[in-house]
């Protein structure tokens, strides 16, 4: 009797299970859009032009979250949809590679507003800035311990959760950057270390972004499996006399392998001899296998 679980071995729609990540970041999508109102009606009647920059930063970080949701909600409305062959769960790792390239814009923007200030120094109301940076931090404190969990362990492949994860976190970072070069400056007159913190941010950001783009590209591309699952399957197949003709390895979203092998030999096993063993080996979640009888050789 096999060991390996059904579900492995035949699942004709591939969805991973989102609801969770779905849950925390719809959460906190509502608590920044709530912060961006609130800092936007505040800007407008105390006449704080610091307020009214976050409110509509907190805007645009709402935004990017929102993709993350629609992906969220895209992917589980569509989940048995016939029309996709894996099922939809690489819109989630394109929300995430959409993410990414946010990320990615939001820290060339702060490193060419930084430099510009750099060049040119504008003074700075530092009472307003700080308690504008404090409550941001607050609120991105929380937003990330709403996140965390998810991104770290249960989802921790969950591209699209991860994305949002970042978000939060580079706003987070960028918060006590902030409000560490704004109380340096109030309090020594380095006002020059605004400026710098916010190119070293940027560079931090620019980072993270490279990262998350290089994992989700890698998905959307279906590279082939890395070296070692390559080997691991060539091992376990030909460790009984068969030879492996042909071997494609790639996910088909966040979580699952999909497999293609073709396996060639003299007395070879049955196709589902070989998907469990596959399934055994790296967990996939569909795996296709043809089997072919080698060729006698001449004069036998």
């Amino acid at each position: 009797m096999s060991s390996v679980p059904e579900a492995l071995l035949s699942r004709p729609h591939i969805c991973e299970a989102t609801h969770g990540g779905e849950r925390r970041t719809l959460i906190v999508v509502i608590i920044t859009a709530v912060v961006m109102i609130v800092e936007i009606a505040a800007g407008v009647a105390f006449g704080s032009m610091a307020l009214l920059a976050d409110g509509w930063h907190m805007g645009t970080h709402a935004a990017a979250l929102g993709i993350a949701v629609f992906a969220y909600g895209y992917t589980r409305r569509h989940a048995s949809d016939s029309r996709y062959a894996f099922g939809p769960g690489k819109v989630n790792v394109l929300a995430g590679y959409t993410s990414s390239l946010a990320l990615a814009a939001v820290a060339l923007v702060m490193a060419s507003e930084s430099i510009r200030r750099l060049v040119t120094p504008r003074g700075i109301q530092y009472h307003d800035a700080l308690i504008v940076a404090g409550a941001g931090l607050a609120v991105n404190l929380v937003c990330a311990f709403v996140l965390r969990d998810g991104a770290r362990d249960g989802h921790r492949h969950d591209h699209n959760l991860r994305a949002a994860y970042l978000h939060v976190l580079a706003d987070t970072v960028t918060s006590i950057l902030a409000i560490g070069a704004l109380m340096a400056g109030m309090l020594v007159g380095a006002s020059w270390l605004d400026p710098a913190i916010g190119i070293v941010g940027a560079a931090l950001i620019l980072y993270w972004a490279q990262g998350l783009a290089r994992e989700t590209s890698i998905v959307l591309l279906d590279r082939n499996g890395t070296p070692e699952e390559l080997a691991r399957i060539r091992a376990a197949v030909e460790a009984g006399g068969d030879a492996v003709v042909e071997l494609r390895i790639w996910r088909v979203c966040s979580r699952h392998l999909s497999v293609m092998l073709i396996v060639e030999g003299a007395h070879p096993g049955a196709p589902d001899d070989y998907r469990e063993l596959v399934a055994r080996e790296l967990q996939a979640a569909h795996v296709i296998v043809e089997v072919r009888a080698a060729a006698p050789a001449a004069g036998a």
